[in-house]
């Protein structure tokens, strides 16, 4: 059966047992005063009427007739009524599962959007249109990720045969100029294939949490990149308080690095400054690292941590990246339960912020 004729036999088989007891009521608490036999009244009294009392048979063949046509007419009146109640309760599921069927044939666009009071059913409707949502976003930056990877590791892919087919049509080049430029591509190749390795690993949440201290990860970020920091004439500089958290220490220091790495690359030319910091609130630590450089708008600096995205330029230089960092900090910060905040220095440059839940004493 389905659920609008349960309820519709649920509705009529109520108003039945509700009739039966008001005429039970009505049998025993009026009926059984009435005598069962007859009875001549002859008192001179004038406020009395003369005349004989009817008895309980009568009024029991009388009232037993009248009784069955009402249980009919409320059983007849519990089933059409039920059925247009229920009819209408169950009209909003109708139009969720409609747009559950719109859905499942790969249409994320549509919206169920069910008006009127905020009810259980218009709680499930706003909740299904929510998560119709995010899916689609979530379908759609899979999509131009796919694209833009397919992009990217196209690129070294054409390069190494092109390389190749060089080094073929001319026997005589020279052979140690092709195989250092095939190393290269070959190097960013890597990079980009364990960069996306990473950015899986960490969506899946498939790590184990244990405690770690971000203001040591800092330190050992800083030490790491001190040579290219050095190289590019850029000073680092590293304070803050122990910050203790919960989370994964490789994919944790990935992330550090990350930040620190993009802080040295997009800087100044030359005297250019990276500030990494650390400190600690009642429930969470914060990681902040900023840097001197171009002067960014608000909408650039939301833009820096799309996938591929390389600042205001995508040129490959030297330490350039394969345009996964700052994604990778992001999808890293969002696996450990974390915000990410960007936003541009007055004087040039980005300050990136990155709070997590900080790790109680008690936590294991």
């Amino acid at each position: 059966m389905s659920v609008r004729l349960k309820l519709t036999l649920s509705y009529a088989g109520f108003l039945m047992i509700a009739g039966v007891l008001l005429l039970g009521a009505v049998w025993v608490f009026l009926l059984r005063y009435v005598p069962d036999r007859a009875m001549l009244n002859t008192d001179d009294d004038e406020t009395l009427t003369n005349g004989v009392f009817p008895i309980r048979s009568v009024l029991l063949s009388v009232f037993a007739p009248r009784a069955a046509a009402v249980l009919v007419f409320l059983l007849c009146f519990g089933l059409l009524g039920g059925w247009i109640l229920a009819g209408r309760m169950l009209a909003p599921l109708t139009r969720i599962t409609d747009a559950t069927r719109t859905a499942t044939k790969g249409s994320l666009s549509h919206r169920i959007r069910l008006p009127g009071r905020k009810d259980e059913f218009r709680e499930l409707a706003d909740a299904f249109d929510a998560m119709l949502a995010r899916l689609e976003a979530h379908v759609a930056e899979q999509q131009r990720f796919a694209a833009n990877a397919s992009h990217e590791l196209r690129t070294p892919l054409a390069v190494s045969k092109a390389l190749l087919d060089v080094a073929r049509a001319d026997p005589n080049r020279d052979a140690g100029e092709v195989i250092d430029r095939l190393h290269v591509v070959n190097t960013r190749a890597i990079d980009l294939t364990e960069a996306l390795l990473l950015l899986s690993h960490a969506d899946q949440r498939s790590f184990t949490r244990e405690h770690v201290d971000l203001s040591l990860l800092a330190e050992e970020a800083t030490e790491t990149l001190l040579p290219l920091a050095e190289k590019r004439g850029v000073t680092v500089e590293t304070s803050g308080d122990i910050a203790p958290t919960l989370g994964s220490h490789a994919l944790l220091l990935q992330l550090t690095t990350n930040l620190v790495h993009n802080a040295i690359v997009h800087n100044l030319p030359e005297q250019g400054t990276v500030w990494v910091d650390t400190s600690a609130r009642p429930d969470t630590v914060v990681l902040t690292v900023e840097n001197t450089g171009e002067k960014l708008t608000p909408q650039q600096a939301s833009t820096l941590t799309e996938r591929f995205q390389r600042g205001t330029e995508r040129v490959h230089t030297d330490h350039a990246g394969v345009g996964l960092g700052l994604a990778i900090v992001k999808t890293i910060t969002h696996a450990h339960d974390g915000t990410l905040t960007l936003s541009p220095r007055p004087d040039g440059g980005i300050r990136i912020t990155v709070e997590l839940p900080a790790a109680t004493s008690g936590t294991s």
